[in-house]
């Protein structure tokens, strides 16, 4: 059963209902994913984001669309958080030209410029000094953006991490450091991989402000990570957020997430961010249960209408098998 909630929230009636309606297409396109995996319409890796909803859309509220943001492989919903459409999306996990890569990237590597979403990046922690590079050309190209730089609690045992959280202290980049701490890193809890297992005090080595944050939670998520972003933007340097957060599924989808006990699984369940939301705005008035199933409808549509045009449409020409891979005047061989 899930937790009753009573609240009178600061948070207007449009931010509850852009949460709700981010978390509910992340949810949806995510257990649409989970079954087109099994019936082989989508193959190589897939990570699902189900569970930890409430951190994309909290971190989308409290920024702006042109802050950057970099992340780690488990993308989807941060990169619909972000902009990106159900059907490119969709359309990349089927590997097709429509897709946000042309179907080149797959479930691990969504990217779009024009919606200032830097990627998801296979290498575990690769993204996070990489993240700190982007906040650097911010800084240099005295812009007022600010990047959100995202991993998992597994990343944060990479020394990449000590390099970046040095520079970005000493160079007070506009960065914003976020572990998605599902306190699983792969099949390892966090606690065989390390003494320290509030992750957010690795921040402290570096007297970088830090902060361990309700990840089940959007009003705590976009609190922590405003302060963050506004303390960038005043030129004050980087932060280290710890948003503590649950997978509801396992690592990738041949994961079978065994490593767990079903009553762990079943408290997060009982704290779930989509539940928790809607109940909030009944709660409050914000909105009336036909109002919450017509945004449930046309976002089920949405997703439908997703796959249908990820099935009509077209693979890549294999002529563009080099394309988008090297500078064409650096490499005139590949004419």
């Amino acid at each position: 059963m899930a937790r009753t909630v009573k609240s009178k929230s600061k948070f207007t009636k449009k931010t509850y209902l852009d949460w709700f309606e981010t978390m509910y297409r992340i949810r949806m396109f995510e257990q649409r994913a989970g079954m087109l995996y099994k019936k082989q319409k989508i193959r190589g890796f897939c990570h699902l984001y189900i569970g930890q909803e409430a951190v994309a859309a909290g971190i989308t509220s409290a920024t702006r669309q042109d802050d950057p943001i970099i992340t780690a492989y488990r993308e989807h919903g941060n990169a619909l958080a972000k902009g990106l459409t159900s059907k490119e999306c969709m359309a990349e996990l089927y590997g097709k030209s429509t897709g946000c890569t042309k179907g080149k990237g797959g479930s691990m590597h969504f990217f779009s410029k024009e919606k200032s979403f830097m990627g998801g990046h296979g290498i575990v922690g690769a993204q996070i000094p990489m993240g700190a590079g982007i906040a650097f050309a911010e800084k240099y190209n005295e812009t007022d953006r600010v990047c959100i730089t995202m991993f998992g609690d597994g990343a944060a045992r990479q020394g990449a991490l000590h390099e970046a959280f040095n520079m970005a202290m000493t160079w007070k980049l506009p960065v914003v450091f976020i572990c998605e701490n599902n306190f699983y890193a792969m099949g390892t809890s966090v606690k065989r991989t390390s003494n320290v297992e509030d992750i957010y005090k690795l921040g402290l080595g570096y007297e970088m402000p830090c902060e361990q944050v309700d990840g089940m939670r959007c009003e705590s998520v976009h609190q922590a990570v405003k302060k963050a972003v506004d303390r960038a933007r005043k030129g004050e340097g980087p932060t280290f957020l710890e948003i503590r957060t649950y997978r509801y599924k396992g690592h990738s989808m041949s994961d079978p997430a065994k490593y767990r006990t079903k009553e762990e699984l079943q408290d997060y369940k009982d704290k779930d961010p989509l539940t928790i939301i809607q109940q909030t705005m009944l709660a409050d008035k914000m909105a009336t249960e036909s109002q919450i199933q017509k945004i449930k409808d046309r976002i089920d549509l949405e997703i439908d209408e997703a796959v249908q045009f990820a099935e009509d449409s077209p693979y890549l020409d294999a002529s563009e098998m080099f394309t988008d891979i090297y500078l064409q005047e650096d490499y005139p061989f590949l004419e």
